[in-house]
């Protein structure tokens, strides 16, 4: 038995009618606001409805002909109107002021792009022409159609605009006026076009009189040409679900069609020919004209509306498929969403998920901008207030890029980019970042408040900002800034030291990491400024680094544990540094193979590796783990880097500014002496350690107290072992007996009001106890440059020194004044829990004095100092260190505390 086809239902009646036009109404649009229309009519007005009374609002009659065309923008801001004369009017939505003219030719059809930016306008000349909505000024050439133009539409995401002519069907991307297709269409003439909101379909009408449905993907035709009209069909249009479709023809008739199966459901009878039709916003009734001279609107069959689908039937399909990742599928039902009620958030936050899940971050962005919009202009408080938790993509930029900064603080200036092997400066390296998907997602995700406390945007930067940097020792010939500047380092060639860049970026690159730093070629040591910032900046550089390589370029391939302590790379300068400061290491051999073949994340974790490096360079393999930069343990750290050497003699001095913490200025051409010395001072006017003065070797030009050479520390300042405690209760007991309490006070309250050791103008201003030299003379049976010294208040001592002294004593007197003094340490007045004992009875004061007297009579370091005429003095140096002790410490008289000037 054949299937029945169901009858089309006739509706006779309709609902009401809008009278008012004189003449027959060309055209009509339905505002987003569902309350108002407009209307376009051959006597030569437009008229502003009110949808809900059936008023006219207002009547706009700035035109001098037929107005044959009419478009309202998606946001119901702007109308705009083409008559037969050639002119467009641009009114405002609202008040229908008349804001703008504009002159073209015949226009037949217009249409606002979906972001209002721009407005087509199809004419009789055979052009259609796109205007600037801010400027209304064209844009570009007329797209040349070579025949008279009848209807313009925008595809619904902008991309593509169709054009229909007498001739053909076209179809451009407006950005390039490029066409993208072309195909006949209709038997005869091409009248109107309407896009599915989806844009999946585009259905045309003609004189034929059929409507004809194309697949956007392949422009072949979906079907058999619809049927049922019996004169030209002049427009068509789909409601906002794309399930219904509206014709108006000539023959007086509009027909509702059913896209499923192109189907006609119902058909609605004018009194004339039609020329214009359209759907309310809700798609529950249809609106049409022509030579009846007024529009008449239809409700659509209730059978038939219930079973179109509303927003909460796609918003619910669409977050059902966004829970199963079904992306493409979330994303189409909430495009119909969206359609069924642009002024609704929800259909936008569906699509910004589902474009987020597809990874086109920059839609979904867009997306999450306008869902934020909607939330703002929402009619309903409650809808409204949803909008306080969000935050506008603008404040996650400013947020990600003040973490970005956070992140580059504490990263070279300029970096290696090692997927395009591009040198990139700061803003290079954040405009890599803004273009990375990493970025885009970020961005994209990032859409509360509570978001920015997650801690996630600054996990992401720090990601994506790791950096590697390389220590090596550097080679004859090594490329520099301007080998590499502006140039892809892969492509290059022809470079010494270029093989060494290139495998270091590939191992960075291969390793995961996306930027690179190599000493050599990262810095425009042109500019004292980044030389100066570079220099300071670099143990802080390593510290942050994600992965230090140290490539040996002198162990060979396949070597034998032992090679890395054989290496050169353990003598140079910055190579200390290098090591000590970054968390993570990996040794590479010359080959670019792996040290031993160790494949652990970390060499520093290596036993058998930390300890060769412990054998080298004599630093305990704990030490070099756990090392933290600073003053503590200064007088060590320039052992530790006293047997290193450099290329250029002040760097000595430059490469360990980060090893003690300190910021210098960094001035190359200056001698070594004073690099050292502008160092050294300011370790022991940072950290009164007066152990760094304690050295052997020759004094330095910058201040006699201060080494020539760093090779001076080499070796250990001289240590005596500590007293017990008990040891010193003992002692304590014995000076209550034969010593003075108040001179111990006396001596305890001045040694407490020295000041630190301080440098001004290269004079060390050294706090000390100093005992005047009362006699040098020959010492019997040693080398003639080894003195008998007498001291006020000292066990005799020798005293070997380069430095020729005048033989004097009591009775023969010396001009010169000679002087050994104890440099003033304070950590002696350190106070102790010993007053704190149970049997305690004497006053805690007194107890500490006494204490500070026995660890004064022990052995101690003295320097050796001779005045000079203009009243300072200098140090003489001896090949040892000179180990003096007090001969009675009740006698304090020889005890000359006070602070020396020493050049």
């Amino acid at each position: 038995m054949p299937e029945l086809i169901p009858i089309p239902i006739p509706i006779p009646i309709p609902l009401r009618t809008f009278k008012g036009h004189e003449d027959g109404v060309r055209a009509v649009a339905v505002f987003p606001d569902e309350w108002r229309m407009v209307t376009a009519s051959d006597d030569k007005t437009l008229h502003l409805w009110d949808l809900k009374t059936g008023d006219v609002l207002k009547k706009m009659e700035e035109h001098h002909t037929w107005v044959w065309s009419l478009a309202v923008s998606r946001d119901g801001q702007l109308i705009a109107s083409g008559d037969g004369g050639g002119k467009i009017i641009i009114w405002h939505g609202e008040t229908g002021e008349s804001l703008i003219k504009a002159h073209s030719s015949w226009i037949k059809s217009l249409d606002f792009s979906p972001d209002g930016t721009v407005l087509a306008s199809g004419s009789f000349d055979q052009t259609t022409k796109l205007w600037n909505t801010k400027t209304w000024q064209q844009q570009g050439d007329p797209i040349r159609c070579a025949s008279d133009v009848n209807c313009v539409r925008y595809s619904p995401s902008g991309e593509l605009l169709a054009i229909t002519t007498n001739k053909d069907i076209q179809i451009y991307n407006p950005g390039t006026r490029k066409c993208v297709a072309s195909f006949k269409g209709h038997k005869s003439y091409n009248f109107s076009l309407a896009w599915m909101p989806d844009g999946t379909r585009l259905l045309t009408s003609g004189s034929d009189p059929t409507i004809r449905e194309w697949d956007t993907s392949t422009w072949e035709r979906v079907g058999s040409p619809w049927q049922g009209h019996s004169q030209a069909i002049y427009a068509i249009a789909f409601n906002s679900t794309g399930t219904l479709v509206a014709s108006a023809s000539h023959d007086g008739h509009v027909r509702l069609w059913q896209l499923s199966d192109q189907r006609t459901v119902a058909t609605f009878k004018h009194s004339s020919y039609l020329r214009c039709v359209t759907f309310s916003v809700d798609g529950k009734h249809i609106l049409s004209g022509g030579g009846d001279k007024m529009i008449t609107e239809w409700a659509v069959p209730d059978d038939i509306i219930s079973k179109i689908p509303t927003i909460t039937t796609f918003a619910k399909s669409s977050q059902a498929k966004l829970d199963k990742m079904l992306w493409e599928d979330a994303l189409q039902d909430a495009q119909k969403a969206i359609v069924l009620d642009l002024s609704s958030h929800i259909g936008y936050q569906l699509k910004h998920t589902a474009l987020r899940g597809l990874q086109r971050y920059d839609e979904a962005i867009d997306a999450f901008t306008i869902m934020l919009s909607k939330l703002d202009h929402a009619p309903e408080a409650k809808v409204r207030d949803l909008r306080q938790q969000h935050i506008h993509p603008s404040q996650v930029g400013d947020a990600i890029q003040r973490a970005v900064w956070t992140e580059l603080e504490y990263a070279p200036l300029r970096l290696l980019n090692t997927s395009t092997g591009v040198l990139c400066d700061r803003a290079a390296q954040m405009s890599t970042f803004k273009m990375s998907a990493e970025y885009k997602e970020l961005l994209s995700s990032t859409t509360k408040h509570s978001d920015l406390q997650t801690g996630r945007i600054k996990d992401v930067t720090a990601t994506y900002f790791r950096c590697v940097l390389l220590s090596h020792r550097w080679e004859e010939t090594e490329v520099v800034l301007l080998d590499i500047q502006d140039k892809v380092v892969y492509e290059l060639n022809e470079l010494g030291g270029l093989v060494k860049l290139q495998s270091f970026c590939k191992v960075a690159r291969d390793a995961g990491y996306r930027w690179a730093w190599m000493d050599t070629c990262c810095i425009d040591k042109r500019s004292n400024t980044e030389v100066q910032e570079s220099v300071n900046s670099m143990f802080v550089w390593y510290r942050h680094s994600a992965l230090t390589i140290v490539y040996l370029s002198d162990v060979p391939p396949s070597s034998k544990p032992g090679a890395l302590a054989r290496s050169i790379w353990n003598e140079r300068g910055w190579t200390f540094q290098e090591f000590v400061a970054p968390k993570v290491v990996i040794f590479y051999q010359k080959d670019w193979s792996l040290y031993l073949g160790n494949r652990s994340p970390n060499h520093k974790e290596s036993s058998a590796i930390m300890k060769e490096l412990e054998n080298a360079t004599g630093i305990d393999a704990q030490a070099l783990v756990t090392f933290r930069p600073g003053m503590t343990g200064a007088r060590e750290k320039l052992q530790w880097a006293s047997k290193r050497v450099t290329t250029l003699q002040e760097d000595v001095a430059y490469s360990l500014f980060g090893i003690f913490g300190i910021t210098l200025p960094v001035i190359y051409g200056e001698r070594r002496q004073n690099a050292l010395g502008r160092l050294l001072q300011e370790i022991v006017a940072r950290s009164g350690d007066i152990s760094v003065l304690e050295w052997i070797g020759q004094p330095s030009e910058f201040n006699s107290c201060l080494p020539a050479h760093i090779t001076s520390y080499t070796t250990p300042p001289r240590t005596l072992p500590p007293l017990s405690d008990d040891d010193i209760r003992t002692q304590v007991s014995s000076l209550r007996q034969t010593m003075d309490t108040d001179l111990a006070l006396e001596l305890y309250d001045q040694l407490e009001q020295l000041s630190a050791p301080r440098f001004a103008n290269c004079r060390l201003h050294l706090p000390c106890i100093s005992f005047r030299i009362t006699e040098v003379g020959p010492s019997r049976g040693l080398a003639q440059d080894t003195y008998h010294i007498k001291a006020e208040g000292l066990n005799d001592l020798l005293i070997t020194t380069k430095e020729p002294l005048l033989h004097f004593s009591r009775s023969r007197l010396n001009r010169r004044t000679l002087l050994l003094v104890r440099p003033w340490d304070r950590y002696l007045l350190e106070v102790s829990d010993f007053a704190d004992q149970p049997d305690s009875t004497d006053d805690s004061e007194s107890t500490e004095a006494l204490r500070l007297m026995v660890r004064l009579r022990q052995p101690f370091n003295v320097f050796l100092l001779a005045r000079q005429r203009t009243g300072e003095y200098k140090r003489i140096v001896s090949d040892h260190n000179i180990v003096a002790q007090v001969k009675d410490i009740s006698s304090v008289d020889n005890m000359h505390i006070g602070t020396v000037e020493i050049l």
